[in-house]
């Protein structure tokens, strides 16, 4: 290089945060507000912008209202990883909670609010009591919804300040919109919490009702939703309620119309006059009507809390079944709905239009719609007696366009109408029978062959057609193998001649001898030893009277519907199931996720030390699904630097905060990061199996000068899909101290892709030193579950119903097996347990059982001869591919 070259390293560019720095302290208002709008369109974006923390809080001092929410927008996003710089504008957010402007003091307390820091949290009391008792209802409605927040970051201290009185007496205020975020604060705060904290009573009721004319559409939704809760005294009170909420069904907000119907509805259940109710369900059917106007996705919403309401009320919509029929450009799903709802509405009075409807659905393109439409015509017939006949006709003329799918689906549908009107319709039968080349569908088979097996003796060449199903009788699916063994015997046993006699033989010979299905086999055999001993007996339980079915498929069960009805205009009544189904709530006073505690952050590459030397990070990346285990409080250990995060790619809402530790005793661990390695800490831990649960069990000792907290574990993907199931619960480790905890674990969470590894690689981080990385070896026989133990027919069954492919052995030639009790007994307590021992020559040879994860099998043989060396193990299993794992884990316990 020439001396000229050394211009190509020089710059005069400061690089983006620098300049942002300068910019943010400049002497020019506007310049500095440009720089905060920078700095927030970096954060967006996701850049880390976090070093200008000291900077952007000092442009806080301002009397520009855009400038200050950009500012507090800043500090809501990063306060989290700067909690300790954070403190710096709590006296600005004091001060702002008291400036002139309601604006200003809203956005203060609102801003507090959404800070999650335990330390700013004990200065957001005195604002927040201010603000609950404004003169201005801005901001007494921001203070309402922040006393939310914070009884979610600390409950006790809400309750000890007395803050909910406070929430409730703004029920009583004269601003319905204070009064609507006063209701949805008490409601999120009741959902949280375990006991009764927010009920209405009379004198509530009253102040409600009347903020309920006044306020927002989704102030309105928040009352609504709160007086659906409320159980009238009597059917008086019931129908005033009512009178003061009928009006909303008027509304524009389609959530406010349904939030009106379910307050309604649970009303109505106290409601004793049949005129009231009969109103009622004429005042309803108009505004759920119009719903279906709406967009595809709210008529979807829509219908499926239409499907719960003419359950209960079917009166609603009876003379509306119109609206529901399908349009040529609904989507698939809203279709599939409008089906079900046309179903529940279907009578004697508008069946005939509901048979056009669905014939006309019938011939469309979409093959799932016009499956469901046929099937559709059938439940008619089941529900509807007097339009059962009616409903046939329509089934045989779609037959007669000889399209396959419908043909079958017509089969299927006509078969559950048989069972419905036993002795009455059969005459159609022949008409099915031209069918019958044309069915290659499981279900549709299996019916048809059900119809010619129930009604044999009206057909004449019934044989000839069970006949021509029996030809391909071993490939047949289990349904249709199942419904030809029964026909097969209802024909031999309604005419017993000689070739019923030759097809019940082969069907017998071919489901007992040829089949590995074990339903199959178990019913041949019972119909093999009833025709064998007595007939007679067989007729009776073959050819019983069946009970009549009712189409009941669709009709959720009472009190699931009572359940689901409480939360309509919720994701509930979409799913149709309760809510505890789908959503897990935490009642902790003071918890928080994983992402509220451990923010993003970086460190740089210098200050990691490797367990196992320079050069051997780990070879993946940790990606670990977030802990299934709650929170801590902040209080448990004060937030720090994410060592891990950017470093090696780790999901920080994952990361096992510190708790109260448990100190287990038990065997010396094997020292995994020995003191030398780790600046002084030394972690030596070992898998373990206690009660049934798989724990990682790990002991820390501190050989440093220094005392070590903030604990935190990270599992890379393994073979076995190992993580933690619960928070790493290590004290704080004095100089010279030492803990021992037991780190309950879970399976099939954190899989890794590749061949099997039995290499358990391992993250650990403090407070005080750089991320440590370890290496575990798998010990397999951890995961041998207490049910593992078979009866020795079972064991033999499995043996031999299992491929010989999945047979592996190996040779321990230095093994000894010195005491079979002894051994026998070593085994067990690691749950393989003893099923027989047999001699083979000179050496003996013992049969043990044990059980996999997942209630996979492991049966496993050892041979050898007592007290000499060599012992030769083979094993069976549905999981050939553990071998290898399974034979180190005998070993180990063989040799221990």
């Amino acid at each position: 290089m020439s001396r000229n070259d050394s211009k190509y390293f020089s710059t005069t560019k400061k690089g983006e945060i620098p300049e942002l720095k300068e910019e943010l302290n400049s002497q020019y208002k506007d310049k500095r507000k440009d720089a905060v709008k920078k700095v927030i369109a970096a954060m967006t974006v996701g850049k880390d912008v976090s070093s200008l923390f000291t900077d952007v809080v000092n442009c806080m001092q301002t009397e520009n209202l855009e400038l200050k929410k950009l500012v507090y927008l800043y500090l809501i996003n990063y306060a989290k990883s700067q909690p300790d710089l954070a403190i710096l504008a709590v006296n600005t957010f004091v001060k702002d909670s008291q400036d002139p402007n309601p604006l200003i003091r809203a956005l203060a307390v609102r801003t507090m609010g959404c800070i999650r820091v335990d330390k700013i949290t004990e200065y957001l009391c005195d604002p927040l009591q201010r603000c609950l008792k404004d003169d201005d209802p801005y901001v007494r409605k921001t203070a309402a919804i922040c006393v939310a927040k914070l009884y979610d970051i600390n409950a006790e201290l809400v309750e000890d300040r007395g803050f909910l009185e406070s929430l409730k007496d703004l029920i009583s205020d004269n601003n319905p919109m204070v009064v609507a975020n006063a209701v949805a604060a008490l409601a999120e705060i009741q959902d949280n919490s375990s006991r009764p904290i927010f009920e209405i009573t009379s004198h509530t009721l009253s102040k409600l009702l009347t903020a309920l004319n006044e306020c927002t559409e989704w102030g309105q939704v928040f009352i609504l939703d709160a007086l659906s809760r409320y159980k009238a005294a009597d059917a008086r009170e019931a129908e005033n309620i009512v009178e003061r909420v009928t009006p909303r069904l008027q509304h524009a907000n389609c959530a406010v119309v349904l939030s009106a119907v379910k307050m309604i509805l649970q009303q109505m259940e106290l409601i004793t006059s049949t005129d009231v109710v009969r109103n009622l369900c004429k005042k309803m059917a108009p505004p759920l009507v119009t719903l279906l106007s709406a967009e595809p996705e709210i008529q979807y919403v829509a219908l499926r809390n239409i499907n719960l309401i003419v359950q209960r009320r079917p009166t609603i919509l009876a003379h509306e079944i119109k609206v529901f029929f399908c349009k040529y450009n609904d989507p698939i799903y809203v279709k599939m709905e409008k089906l079900e709802i046309m179903i529940k509405l279907a009578s004697d009075r508008n069946i005939d239009q509901v048979l056009l409807e669905f014939k006309e659905y019938a011939t469309e393109v979409d093959v799932d719609f016009v499956r469901k439409a046929v099937r559709a015509i059938g439940r008619c017939a089941i529900k509807l007696e007097r339009a059962a006949e009616r409903c046939i006709s329509v089934l045989l003329e779609l037959i007669k366009i000889k399209v396959n799918y419908v043909v079958q689906e017509a089969i299927i549908v006509i078969k559950d109408i048989f069972r419905r009107y036993p002795n009455t319709y059969e005459s159609i039968i022949a008409t099915l029978c031209e069918s019958l080349d044309t069915l290659d569908e499981p279900e549709a088979k299996a019916s048809m062959i059900w119809i010619i097996g129930e009604y044999a003796e009206r057909i004449d060449n019934a044989d000839e057609l069970l006949e021509s199903f029996l030809e391909s009788f071993p490939e047949e699916p289990a349904l249709v193998q199942l419904q030809l063994l029964t026909a097969t015997v209802k024909l031999f046993l309604k005419k017993p001649t000689e070739g019923p006699q030759q097809m019940i033989q082969v069907v017998l010979n071919n489901a007992t001898m040829e089949t590995d299905n074990p339903d199959l086999r178990d019913r041949a055999y019972i119909y093999w030893r009833l025709l064998s001993t007595d007939p007679e007996a067989a007729k009776d339980v073959v050819l019983a009277e069946k009970p009549v079915i009712t189409d009941d498929s669709n009709n959720l069960d009472p009190s699931l519907l009572d359940e689901l009805l409480v939360n309509i205009a919720t994701l509930s009544s979409v799913y149709h199931k309760p809510p505890e189904a789908f959503v897990t709530r935490t009642h902790s006073s003071a918890q928080k996720t994983e992402d509220d505690d451990y923010p993003d952050g970086s460190e740089s590459e210098s200050s990691v030390n490797l367990a196992n030397g320079p050069g051997s990070p780990p070879t993946s990346s940790y990606t670990i699904p977030p802990s299934v285990a709650p929170a801590t409080p902040p209080s448990a250990a004060a937030p720090v630097p994410d060592l891990l995060g950017d470093l090696i790619g780790m999901d920080n809402s994952s990361i096992v905060p510190v708790d109260q530790p448990a100190t287990p005793s038990g065997p010396p661990l094997p020292i995994l990061l020995p003191a030398s390695t780790g600046q002084g800490l030394q972690i030596s831990a070992q898998l373990t199996r206690r009660d049934g649960q798989v724990f990682y069990n790990m002991l820390f000792e501190n050989n440093s000068q220094v005392p070590l907290d903030g604990f935190m574990i990270q599992f890379n993907k393994n073979t076995f899909g190992l993580a933690a199931a619960a928070p790493l619960q290590v004290p704080q480790l004095p100089p010279g101290a030492s803990a021992r905890t037991l780190l309950p674990m879970v399976m099939y969470q954190n899989m890794s892709q590749g061949p099997p590894n039995s290499v358990l690689q391992v993250a650990l981080k403090n407070n005080q030193q750089p991320v440590w990385y370890f290496n575990d070896k798998v010990l397999f026989h951890v995961f041998f579950t207490e049910d593992g133990r078979m009866e020795r027919a079972t064991f033999l069954e499995t043996w031999r119903s299992l491929p010989d492919s999945n047979e592996v052995s190996k040779d321990f030639p230095t093994i000894v097996i010195g005491g079979v009790d002894a051994t026998v007994e070593r085994l067990a307590a690691s749950n393989i347990f003893f099923i027989a021992k047999r001699k083979n020559a000179n050496q003996d040879v013992f049969y043990f059982s044990a059980k996999l994860p997942r209630g996979v099998p492991l049966l496993i043989e050892l041979t050898t001869v007592v007290g000499n060396p060599g012992v030769k193990s083979a094993i069976k299993t549905p999981s050939p591919e553990m071998s290898t794992f399974i034979f180190e884990a005998i070993e180990t316990l063989l040799r221990s």
